[in-house]
């Protein structure tokens, strides 16, 4: 890096060349000369560079406060501390796909949040690509839909994180799993809800989940073409609903979902999915006494 005194005779464009376009470190000193240069163009770029420190130490904030569960199981002498969460409950089509995962210690990832509240299906993917790199280990499990319509998706999806934990190939110290239990787990473990928005390891869990059930649907798309699995990756938006009632339903239809149950002429199936009295305590809602698997 070039001293300070060589960056100061510089051009405003090389210097934003240097730290805005290829987002280099800026060195000491820098940035409170460009504040202090009286040129409109060093003033712009003062400001660029002081929002993007802002933004640089928000999201610090932000990701430290992510590791809050870790954080404190670290400091209880825990070590390998796994994440797990599903993705592919509300769909009427394909399997659930749980991811489970290790991170190393005060893992920090730019960017690493809920795949839920990550719109953008590229950076998605190279957010669980990096996680893939950099963990200790991870894994994915399944349960398909021959599973989903046996067991209810509610237990299909508990029998998928069970199998995405046991897939893991370091035996974590503890478990962290998104609003449930997972069944015959042999790590002691802790349900957070919304975990997925609260905890980092869970949310590294949720993006391995949904990439690879995207991934999937895309697959089944080029099996089962005009129902458009590559656009809605099998939940019920209008276009999968015009498919379904059009064409019918495919093996890969979950076929205990009332809609599903509508194509096929079928009654809806009415079952107790939850621990009504859990969840009216978790959540502060009336209980649940009977929903429609849809």
């Amino acid at each position: 890096m070039p001293s300070l005194e060589d960056l100061l005779v510089r051009s405003i464009p090389e210097l934003r060349k240097m730290f805005v376009e290829a987002r280099r470190a800026v060195p000491k000193g820098l940035l409170e000369a460009l504040e202090c240069d009286p040129r409109h163009g060093a003033q712009q770029l003062a400001k660029r560079l002081r929002d993007r420190y802002r933004s640089n130490r928000s999201e610090g904030q932000r990701l430290h406060t992510l590791l809050r569960f870790e954080l404190e199981l670290w400091d209880q002498g825990y070590s390998f501390i796994a994440g797990v969460d599903e993705a592919g409950m509300a769909p009427l089509a394909g399997p659930v796909v749980a991811g489970a995962v290790i991170l190393p210690k005060n893992y920090k990832l730019r960017g690493l949040n809920d795949s839920k509240k990550i719109l953008d299906e590229t950076k998605r993917e190279e957010l669980a690509t990096q996680i893939k790199q950099d963990a200790v280990c991870w894994s994915v499990g399944m349960a398909d839909v021959g599973e989903i319509d046996r067991l209810n998706i509610y237990h299909a999806g508990l029998l998928a994180m069970q199998r995405a934990f046991q897939n893991l190939t370091c035996r974590p110290d503890f478990v962290l799993v998104d609003a449930r239990k997972i069944p015959n787990c042999s790590s002691p473990q802790r349900g957070i809800i919304h975990g997925d928005a609260l905890s980092a390891t869970i949310a590294a869990a949720s993006l391995i989940a949904k990439t690879t059930r995207d991934s999937h649907m895309l697959e089944l798309d080029q099996i089962y073409s005009g129902y458009g699995f590559a656009s809605h990756k099998g939940y019920p938006t209008p276009e999968h609903c015009r498919a379904l009632k059009s064409l019918g339903a495919l093996p890969i239809h979950r076929r205990s979902f009332t809609r599903v149950r509508e194509a096929l002429g079928l009654d809806p199936i009415q079952a107790e999915l939850f621990d009504t009295s859990e969840l009216s305590s978790e959540t502060g809602s009336e209980p649940l006494h009977t929903v429609a698997i849809a």
